[in-house]
């Protein structure tokens, strides 16, 4: 049986409290709270104090050298504010403890790389029937109407798909209005502009960039699809590619609407990509909360 995390560390402390006393006639210390400090130190990470968040984490680290989530997340934020002996030292720790998360917290910063190095591009990428067009969605009207913004998404998309015809096309988005949800909409949309229906796969649970990518990952591999070109707004394009990635997904196309396209092209500053490392740490599904 696998005992719950808080458990253990309140036997850890009781145990160490008794044998102090013990040995020392004095009460121990009570140890951090680790679970407290690793969800302080998200809620940080989330308000954009960052510095807060990795010193909390360092904090934790320091009680419990074998949380492998925390040395994950140590090596994320300090891999954003540029503090390479930090990272350097969270990935061996997290490499000796846990291997697969080592690996996986790799992944995750290659696809941030990735991701901030992707230019918008409006013109669609000629790829074949394995490769998938994802098209995500943007909020509908109250009435269930589509806005301009998820227009110009669709557009791009039935471009996409004009210029491949043999890949499978997937509109992803949940958050329905009037009875409606955004894919629903959106394949809608798409049908009415000629596209088979067969040929259009909705999934149209998710509410988030994140769930988008993780959703659509396994309707990609359910029709047969092993990589995909992502297709969303100029503004919202490297966060929607680092996710893909992070996910399982191979990006090989990273399609966008023309609108403003000019002022997306240059690479992000730094405090911009926050967003980027945040939806990726979210994508990789450390906890946000214990």
């Amino acid at each position: 049986m696998k005992i719950p995390r808080h458990w253990k560390t309140l036997i850890a402390t009781s145990f160490a409290a008794v044998i102090i006393t013990g040995l020392t006639g004095m009460p121990a210390q009570a140890a951090p709270d680790t679970d407290s400090l690793y969800n302080s130190a998200q809620r940080n990470f989330t308000d954009g104090n960052d510095a807060a968040g990795r010193a909390e984490l360092r904090e934790l680290i320091g009680a419990d050298p074998s949380d492998a989530d925390a040395l994950s997340l140590q090596a994320i934020w300090s891999h954003f504010a540029g503090d390479l002996p930090a990272l350097a030292d969270a990935m061996v720790r997290l490499t000796a403890l846990d291997p697969a998360l080592a690996q996986g917290t790799n992944n995750v910063l290659g696809a941030i790389g990735a991701a901030v190095g992707t230019l918008p591009n409006p013109l669609p990428a000629i790829v074949g029937p394995r490769t998938g067009i994802v098209a995500l969605g943007y909020g509908l009207l109250p009435d269930g109407a589509l806005r301009p913004e998820l227009v110009n998404r669709l557009t791009a998309t039935w471009l996409q798909a004009v210029a491949s015809p043999f890949s499978p096309v997937i509109v992803t988005g949940g958050n329905p209005q009037n009875g409606i949800t955004e894919a629903d909409a959106m394949r809608n949309w798409l049908v009415g502009k000629g596209l088979p229906a067969d040929r259009v796969h909705v999934e149209n649970q998710a509410g988030s960039t994140v769930q988008n990518a993780l959703f659509s990952t396994r309707m990609l591999r359910d029709v047969g699809a092993d990589s995909a070109v992502v297709v969303t707004s100029p503004n919202h394009i490297r966060r929607a590619v680092a996710d893909f990635i992070v996910a399982g997904t191979r990006v090989v196309g990273a399609t966008t609407s023309l609108e403003q396209l000019v002022s997306q092209l240059p690479p992000p500053a730094r405090q911009a990509q926050r967003g980027i490392y945040l939806d990726a740490t979210r994508t990789f599904q450390l906890a946000t909360g214990r």
